[in-house]
């Protein structure tokens, strides 16, 4: 029996953001607490979503209290916030980190058991569904506004937490392209790579369904189009829309089925070094696939070549294998993505403690191939 979870209504489009008026109103609520970031606010994104609320004589508050990787501070001050506007729904405008945050504080605000943060790491039975959460994303790449996961660091143990809970979910996702047109070229590149992680983790993921493949071969091709070209010209709404519906579609993928080694290498290097969480997984995910290579899953390579416009027709399996990682090199290069983890002043002494780590992820048990602390560190010290 397979269970699949989504959000129950999204909107996608250019412009899709202008039904926040009426859906406000037809589901009652009355006062927003605004999540957001400073650059989000410093770019103007968020006066495309606040004017709407102006218009609508709609009351809000403004949280922006939030760090790129964020944090369990970040989550106290957000429910402080939340309990100072007095709101009765959050929205969300921001990238993976903003949405994040919003879920967390969401959680906690119904279940206040789960005041710590921490005890929310993994997978989690929480009581009760979150207080209402609206998520408006500016990049594409997490998909967070459709995923069961969210992601906060630790500072003090340094360690990335991610929490997997059905009742996270926001009700509702306004993926809208113009609100991504301002990301700059760096944002574009990693976002893009994370979107693109998620789609070859949950296609080759041991928790992989012939449902779930349809959402990441779908994505593949997308990103496989349309990343370069809403690198080259972030104003190419139509890239930034097809990257939107990339993003989104292959979150309804991995949210269900789960993802592999790529995310648990990547979430220490973001909780330990902070390191951004798109270009950790952008570097990583050659090896990996080279490594995962080795499984029941080396038949789906083909598709992930081919996905990539290459004619795989006379090609062994074993050249597929090649050809699918070296179009994923090629890819980030073209991005400009940093290609060794010492450029990040990360050192072999630093190994042992990623590795262990990482093999203590939630996303370990997905991967396809059967892994241990001491491969984890043979593919992190092939990265230095």
């Amino acid at each position: 029996m397979e269970r699949y979870i989504f959000n129950e209504c999204v909107y996608l489009g250019a412009n899709a953001r202008s039904c926040l008026k009426d859906e406000l109103k037809k589901r009652g609520f009355k006062k927003v607490l605004l999540v957001s970031d400073d650059t989000i606010i410093k770019s103007g994104v968020l006066l495309k979503v606040s004017n709407i609320l102006d218009e609508a004589n709609i009351k809000y508050f403004i949280f922006s209290n939030i760090k790129p990787n964020p944090t369990i501070e970040n989550v106290h001050l957000g429910l402080a916030a939340l309990k100072k506007s007095k709101a009765d729904v959050i929205i969300a405008v921001g990238g993976g980190s903003v949405i994040d945050t919003a879920k967390a504080i969401a959680i906690i605000k119904n279940n206040k058991e789960h005041y710590d943060v921490v005890s929310l790491n993994g997978a989690v039975d929480t009581r009760n569904k979150a207080f209402p959460v609206i998520a408006m994303p500016t990049t594409s790449g997490t998909a967070a506004e459709v995923t069961i996961n969210y992601v906060i660091t630790d500072t003090k143990k340094k360690k990335k937490m991610v929490c997997v809970d059905p009742h996270d979910i926001p009700i509702m996702s306004i993926v809208d392209a113009e609100l991504m047109q301002s990301m700059p070229k760096g944002l574009t590149a990693s976002t893009g790579m994370d979107a693109l992680t998620h789609a070859i983790e949950s296609l080759i993921t041991k928790g992989a369904t012939q449902f779930s493949d349809m959402f990441a071969l779908e994505s593949i091709r997308t990103i496989a189009k349309y990343l370069p070209l809403a690198y080259k010209n972030g104003n190419d709404i139509e890239a930034r829309e097809k990257m939107a519906y990339a993003q989104y579609i292959v979150g309804m993928g991995f949210s269900n089925v789960g993802l592999g080694i790529v995310h648990s290498m990547a979430h220490p290097l973001g909780g330990r070094f902070d390191i951004a969480h798109g270009v950790a997984n952008a570097m990583i995910l050659p090896t990996v696939m080279k490594y995962n290579a080795d499984s029941n899953a080396k038949s789906k390579y083909r598709l992930i070549a081919e996905c990539f416009g290459i004619d795989t027709k006379k090609a062994t399996d074993e050249k597929c294998i090649t050809l699918a990682i070296n179009a994923v090199k090629k890819l980030s290069k073209e991005l400009n993505i940093p290609t060794s983890l010492s450029e990040f002043g990360i050192q072999e002494k630093d190994l042992d403690v990623l590795s262990v780590d990482a093999y203590n992820d939630v996303c370990t048990g997905g991967n396809p191939r059967p892994t241990s602390v001491n491969d984890i560190k043979k593919l992190y010290k092939s990265l230095l």
